[in-house]
């Protein structure tokens, strides 16, 4: 990379973010929202999101860190103790919790209207922003795991319609999709993608719901790269050749997300970020991994995922929302960019990839019905008075047969 000096960047950057937005892929502000609160933010008298608060994340500092485009996490943790667990069809209150998570996000959108506004698309975002001046925040969701979905095609679909915009195949357990980073650490194999996770990326191209590989494995990425017919997000990873954690997006994989027209997302925690030699994470070091991207596959595969609200504490000059513009003016000054290559990094590479996935969706609704494939170790278990009720069509009850589990430890009436 040739650096040139770059004039003004103070001025200049200041008039870039009245017309483009800041972006950041990920913020777990609701998930403190949880735990903390049990989700009552408007009746605990100590909550002002208009005000200073003690996290990472609240409407003063977003606006200092000129934040346009939000999406908040919905993040609920897998449900067992064990993190490489392998049992699957073990009922659980995944789904009941991420809609929670769903639903604390629309109602602080409804709380703070004055500075949010829930969005869908992609130009809805962009719209919102600028119609109001930078005045008021597009706001929408990721879900972080496919665990959260709980074997089913169908629920990816209902958050879809909730207003999710992204899905992570996986978050630091397995599933009956795809196998996750931490599971290799932990010495399991790397499955990579299942013929499941196959249509499930088919599903989530179908309905145009970015298809997110932080968390996922080395083999998950390579496969998602070979099949899916819309560029993918990494919605909080950093580069595993500065820092070598499973977590992090190799070389080989960077290139494919090239050829795919993907976006990868810097993650600020700083264990992501350390790099051989330094004894503290600081700014330079996420301008460091973004550098990376750009030298091997260009300014327009770059993006922010800071998973604020959701670490520790995040880097020297990266600790809160309110540090988007010192980095961004740090690889400005770093770099030599051009204002077009500021812009995509702050924001209009990952909205590119949003309306991307809309046009793919748009071309194969017209092809293709919703993907109906079940896992094939699910355990379907009725009560046997459900074999009384009314046949579908002659023979109806024969076709699922084999796979059904009837038990008669209950009566209808």
């Amino acid at each position: 990379m040739t650096v040139n000096k770059v004039e003004n960047i103070e001025e200049r950057f200041n008039e870039l973010v009245k017309k483009f937005p800041i972006l950041d892929t990920h913020n777990d502000f609701p998930y403190n929202l949880r735990v903390q609160l049990h989700y009552e933010f408007e009746s605990t008298k100590e909550f002002n999101f208009d005000s200073l608060l003690t996290s990472q994340t609240d409407l003063v500092r977003m606006r200092e860190g000129k934040i346009g485009v939000q999406f908040f996490s919905c993040w609920i943790e897998c449900k067992e103790d064990d993190m490489y667990y392998q049992d699957f069809n073990k009922p659980n209150s995944v789904v009941r919790d991420t809609l929670e998570q769903i639903d604390v996000v629309k109602r602080l959108v409804d709380e703070y209207s004055h500075s949010f506004k829930f969005v869908h698309t992609a130009d809805e975002a962009l719209k919102s922003f600028r119609d109001s001046e930078t005045k008021k925040i597009s706001i929408t969701l990721g879900v972080e795991g496919l665990h959260q979905v709980d074997l089913s095609l169908a629920v990816v679909r209902q958050y879809y319609d909730l207003g999710v915009r992204y899905i992570t195949l996986t978050h630091n357990c397995d599933n009956p999709f795809a196998t996750a980073a931490s599971s290799v650490t932990g010495g399991l194999p790397d499955k990579g993608l299942s013929d499941y996770g196959r249509d499930c990326v088919k599903e989530m191209n179908r309905l145009g719901m970015m298809v997110d590989l932080s968390h996922v494995s080395h083999k998950t990425m390579l496969d998602v790269l070979e099949v899916t017919q819309a560029p993918v997000i990494f919605s909080h990873s950093s580069v595993y050749s500065l820092t070598k954690h499973e977590r992090n997006v190799r070389d080989d994989v960077l290139k494919l997300v090239k050829d795919n027209g993907g976006v990868v997302c810097i993650n600020f925690l700083p264990i992501f970020l350390k790099q051989p030699g330094h004894d503290e994470v600081t700014v330079e070091d996420a301008v460091d991994h973004i550098k990376h991207i750009v030298n091997l596959i260009g300014w327009d595969h770059v993006g922010f995922g800071s998973d604020f609200d959701g670490i520790p504490k995040g880097p020297v000059g990266l600790e809160d929302v309110s540090k988007y513009p010192n980095l961004i003016k740090k690889v400005w000054g770093a770099t030599g960019a051009t204002e077009e290559d500021i812009v995509k990094m702050m924001g209009m590479n990952v909205l590119r990839v949003w309306k991307e996935c809309e046009i793919v969706s748009e071309r194969m609704k017209n092809k293709i019905k919703p993907v109906e494939s079940n896992w094939d170790q699910r355990e379907w278990i009725f009560y046997e008075y459900c074999r009384e009720f009314p046949e579908l069509f002659p023979g109806a009850y024969k076709i699922k047969e084999k796979e059904n589990i009837y038990k008669d430890t209950q009566k209808l009436v």
